[in-house]
């Protein structure tokens, strides 16, 4: 797979597909962090006197054009992080993108329209993907989230330009890399939250390569209800009682500290309780802090995740924070991402 470091991209007309889908309440912005994980490879584009062309989403707009789905809150946090102005289109495809591609400069930065407000980006459209294509000389994959999904911007724009992996998304690979290929043991996988059906196959091959897993009460309860069979069960870790409490309990909490703290090795998805409520954000905040006092290397993702680390400013004290959620436990259970591939 190719970077963007194999490229001349001088001059180039460079279409980056970003992971732009924050969380987002009447316009205002609630957590950036996708958006500052994007800016490492705009600004080598821009100090390789790129023309950067940048394509994203945001939410489900299914198709239609949505006024409070638009990226314009995007532009506008990207030009107080880049210290520069930043065009947007009103679509992303069409006239007045091929006219304002067409004058751009080099260094300068260009935010085309919400992808989603055409059916055709989710149908994978290829006629959809050449008129994307249209606007870019190269094109660059960092958007490691949505990766999992056979989108037009994701893996049909591919067949019409040369492609490459941006600076994050292929860091995010790197750093993931490092937990399944020969980890420094012991390695342990905590997985809270919900949706067993989206995570079933990620603890089954977590639970023949880790040390322990450890997972939250409403898994385990899925697990048990689902009757759901596990080769190496012995090696899950779960919450013995009160598997529907707002929180894990203090003996629960005991319990999965005695693992953490010995281990080396540290994947975190998904928090454990409803941390939105200060009362019940106890669980998670131990889970952090005995990941941090274990000293291990520690990879840490999924949105609901790297929320709570926000809030309580706690993502510098690990050692990698990734973008993916559905992504990450995708590529980390061995499946073969759309995305990735289409960079082959």
């Amino acid at each position: 797979m190719k970077n963007i470091k194999d490229f001349n991209v001088e001059n180039k007309k460079v279409l980056v597909r970003c992971d732009f889908d924050v969380p987002m309440i009447n316009g205002n912005i609630l957590d950036d962090f996708r958006i500052k994980e994007s800016l490492p490879t705009i600004k080598y584009l821009q100090e390789h006197k790129a023309k950067v062309i940048l394509m994203g989403h945001v939410a489900r707009p299914n198709g239609q054009v949505v006024e409070s789905m638009r990226l314009t809150p995007i532009q506008k946090k990207l030009e107080e992080y880049l210290g520069i102005q930043v065009k947007k289109t009103a679509d992303c495809i069409g006239e007045e993108v091929k006219s304002l591609v067409n004058t751009m400069q080099v260094g300068q930065v260009l935010l085309l329209e919400n992808l989603r407000f055409h059916k055709e980006e989710t149908d994978n459209s290829p006629e959809f993907a050449q008129a994307l294509a249209r606007s870019g000389d190269l094109y660059v994959n960092n958007a490691f989230a949505n990766s999992h999904r056979n989108h037009a911007s994701m893996t049909g724009i591919s067949k019409y330009l040369p492609s490459a992996a941006g600076l994050t998304l292929q860091k995010e690979i790197e750093m993931l890399g490092k937990i399944m290929q020969n980890p420094i043991r012991p390695l342990v996988a905590i997985i809270g939250g919900a949706k067993i059906e989206t995570k079933v196959k990620f603890i089954e091959e977590f639970s023949r390569i880790a040390d322990f897993v450890i997972v939250g009460g409403l898994i385990e309860k899925e697990i048990i209800e689902k009757n759901i069979k596990f080769t190496f069960r012995e090696k899950i870790i779960a919450p013995e009682g009160n598997l529907d409490e707002l929180d894990i309990d203090d003996a629960t909490i005991k319990k999965f500290r005695e693992k953490i703290l010995v281990a080396k090795t540290i994947f975190w998805n998904g928090p454990f309780g409803k941390f939105e409520d200060e009362e019940h954000k106890k669980g998670s905040l131990e889970i952090a802090k005995a990941i941090i006092e274990s000293g291990a290397f520690s990879v840490v993702g999924g949105d609901e995740t790297v929320e709570f680390l926000d809030r309580e400013k706690l993502e510098s004290e690990f050692s990698y924070v990734c973008t993916g959620g559905g992504a990450m436990l995708s590529y980390l259970a061995g499946d073969i991402l759309p995305g990735l591939k289409a960079l082959e």
